[in-house]
């Protein structure tokens, strides 16, 4: 269980919580994923967003259910930061690989990061 106040006013749970509308709002994050995403905010210096369904995500969620072994954000271990500009994926990007991660993905408006999983080859860098 995450003492989410180790984390406040940076990250609340509630960015967390799982958005698949039938698990009660779940925020099942690791532990050790937060302290390298808290790390990293706390270095970045400027304010850091969660996605929504971004955090976590139960096996109830569509992308998980669509999946046939959980990902990272099933297992508490990745986060989608909301990322508009090219200079922001590059200091997160940078950051990330200091603090850790080991699973950068790049979209349009955000960045994934997280720290491994079960089932994928890590570590990975891509684009979505």
């Amino acid at each position: 269980m995450v003492d989410w106040s180790k984390y406040e006013p940076e990250f609340t749970e509630d960015e967390f919580r799982c958005n698949c509308g039938q698990c009660g709002g779940k925020a099942d994050m690791d532990s050790a994923f937060m302290d390298k995403l808290h790390a990293l905010r706390i270095e970045y210096g400027k304010a850091i967003t969660i996605n929504p369904g971004g955090g976590f995500r139960c096996p109830l969620h569509p992308d998980e259910a669509s999946k046939d072994k959980p990902g990272s954000h099933a297992q508490g271990k990745a986060g989608d930061l909301r990322t508009l500009s090219g200079l922001a994926k590059f200091e997160i990007k940078r950051l990330a690989h200091k603090h850790g991660f080991v699973g950068i993905g790049n979209g349009k408006t955000f960045t994934h990061l997280d720290v491994g999983h079960d089932h994928a080859t890590r570590p990975a860098d891509w684009t979505y």
